[in-house]
């Protein structure tokens, strides 16, 4: 076939597959340009989570009529006046967003500037259908509507309103994060999801006030400061402490010159920052503001403007990895709040034990997280005379009875088990390895229909944010059959009546984040059944023996006897060993006896 030009509105459609892939990043196009315009309020409605609808509101310094038109025309800007790539200072430059969108929805451009009228364009899947005056108060309005309604194939592939709407907020909270200076407002059905004030300038201190607002208290409570300036280059923002932590990546916020990123060296240099500090699984959560000179990075990466390239990329790997280092080891032996107010929480009175309990009245700790009594019968494979049932001797085991993972002597840290047998000497992990057997008994009461509730005395209130909330109470009667019993507390909240009863006293409101995170991670699409893996890890880690409980030797050993009989008790649910064995010879090794 001979080679012919394409029409201009096929043209806008292919360029528009990169610009525009979904309703949060039309919505983050159309928000850069208001920030660019200089507005110092925008205000955004969405419906149906952007599909149907999206509208954005500034008060910038608006658009003439032949500006209007220029905009909706392909590589047409207003930032870039000296054609120099190397230094740019806004957020957008490529002039490829409005007729991007216009080719793919209606969108209709209403603006205004200083000293003139206002004036109305309209383009209709890429034709203009309206050009004329109307009544508009200073800066510019911009609506699109039907977003890929006359492109059937490209709109089949959005996914939920929910979904879509929870991808708007995001990158409008993380604008407003780097923008404290401007006020920001969503509004979705009706309801407003977020109202943040403009504060007044753009200083370190509003940057922390404004993240404080948008990602919580409790983060700020929870996180250090981060300041280092290196050859030029500047970080600074808030790092949260490693035992702050989140189950998904999604609480990490980076910025380039006040641009949102998501850059894989940057992520790479998080990671080694927290390295050693927090399990595989586990993510911090950060808001981190890189600032660097305009021709030491490179943003014309991508047409989405979220990857960047850098000139000396080990310098920024450097900067970050020291900086976020630096300001960890600042904090100390310091904490999370979170956590300790978790602790104390846990510390209720309990019913003294039976004498003939492996822990006596007065050994027992006030604050064990599941009944003592289901270590209080041996397995029958360890029973005296292989009696099932027979409770245990008040001493402990001798290591000359053979047991594989020995007797125990003691704690370390209160954290971790010393127990000998008769040639080696055994370190146990309790929180790990009371992990892995939480699990196993969750999934043996899963295998025969449901795990069993215990229900609260005080039905406990849960806030969240709307669409975590929505995503949790969606999944009630799944959750009902691992024995969490939920139900919708309001728009932004869950009522929690019950918990696994297999968790005993466990930390709710943190069960119930960790929940959340975990449905965002794998999404509606896969029942939490095909994840048990996952949430069941989640609930029966909630539910576990923490680092720092002081046992006592009775409660030791009927660990070591269960971890004896339990599958797959060597690792705790995210891969870590659970107890580690040094030898005798190994141990003489080491003082020089051989």
């Amino acid at each position: 076939m001979p080679i012919r030009r394409l029409p201009e509105t096929l043209i806008n459609q292919i360029a528009a597959g990169e610009v525009v892939e979904r309703p949060a990043s039309a919505l983050k196009e159309l928000v850069e340009n208001a920030l660019d315009a200089g507005a110092t309020r925008i205000a955004i409605r969405l419906a149906n989570g952007g599909i149907d609808g999206l509208e954005v509101a500034d008060d910038g310094h608006g658009m003439a009529p032949d500006q209007l038109r220029l905009a909706v025309e392909r590589h047409a800007t207003s930032k870039l006046p000296d054609d120099d790539l190397s230094a740019i200072a806004t957020m957008g430059f490529r002039g490829e967003a409005l007729p991007s969108i216009g080719s793919v929805a209606t969108l209709a451009l209403t603006s205004r500037a200083g000293g003139q009228e206002g004036w109305r364009l309209v383009v209709d899947n890429g034709r203009i259908t309206h050009d004329g005056p109307a009544a508009a108060a200073p800066g510019t309005v911009v609506r699109v509507d039907g977003l890929f309604a006359a492109v059937p194939a490209r709109r089949k592939f959005l996914k939920s309103p929910r979904s879509e709407l929870a991808a708007c907020l995001d990158h409008v909270r993380r604008l407003a994060m780097a923008n404290p200076d401007v006020g920001f407002s969503l509004e979705s059905e009706g309801r407003r999801l977020l109202n943040l004030p403009p504060l007044p300038d753009a200083t370190p201190a509003s940057l922390l006030a404004r993240l404080a607002v948008i990602i919580g208290s409790d983060f700020a409570d929870n996180a250090v400061a981060v300041d280092l300036e290196r050859e030029g280059l500047h970080l600074g923002g808030l790092a949260g402490l490693p035992t702050y932590n989140r189950g998904v990546a999604d609480h990490q916020y980076l910025f380039v010159g006040r641009r949102p990123v998501r850059d894989r060296l940057l992520l790479g240099a998080l990671r080694g920052a927290y390295q050693d500090l927090l399990a595989r699984d586990r993510h911090p959560v950060v808001a981190l503001f890189l600032d660097v000179p305009g021709d030491f990075v490179d943003v014309n990466v991508h047409p989405a403007k979220t990857e960047v390239r850098f000139r000396d990329a080990a310098l920024v790997r450097g900067l970050i990895v020291s900086g976020v280092r630096r300001a960890l080891d600042a904090a100390g032996h310091r904490a999370a709040t979170t956590v300790a107010d978790a602790a104390l929480a846990a510390f209720v009175s309990e019913p003294a034990l039976a004498p003939s309990s492996w822990a006596p009245p007065a050994m027992q700790p006030p604050s064990l997280a599941e009944p003592p009594r289901l270590f209080t019968e041996l397995p029958p494979a360890f029973a005296p005379n292989g009696i099932a049932g027979q409770t245990a001797p008040p001493a402990p085991p001798s290591p000359a009875t053979r047991f594989p993972l020995g007797a125990a002597r003691g704690q370390v840290a209160a954290t971790y088990i010393i127990a000998e047998t008769d040639d080696a000497l055994v370190l146990v992990d309790q929180h790990a390895a009371h992990e892995r057997l939480t699990l196993e008994r969750m999934n043996r009461a899963l295998a025969g229909g449901r795990v069993a509730t215990q229900a609260l005395l005080v039905p406990e209130v849960i806030d969240l944010d709307d669409i975590a909330a929505a995503r949790i109470t969606a999944r009630a009667e799944e959750l009902a059959e691992l024995g969490l019993e939920i139900e919708a507390f309001g728009p932004a909240a869950v009522l929690v009546r019950g918990t696994p009863a297999l968790l005993g006293t466990c930390d709710v409101k943190g069960l119930i984040i960790d929940l959340a995170d975990d449905l965002a991670a794998f999404g509606k699409a896969l029942t939490l059944k095909e994840r048990l893996d996952a949430v069941a890890a989640t609930m029966a880690c909630h539910g576990s023996v923490r680092a720092g409980r002081h046992l006592s030797i009775a409660e030791m050993n009927a660990l070591l006897r269960e971890m004896e009989v339990t599958p797959h008790s060597g690792q705790c649910n995210h891969g870590r060993p659970t107890w580690v064995r040094l030898a005798k010879t190994d141990i003489e090794k080491l003082f020089g006896r051989r």
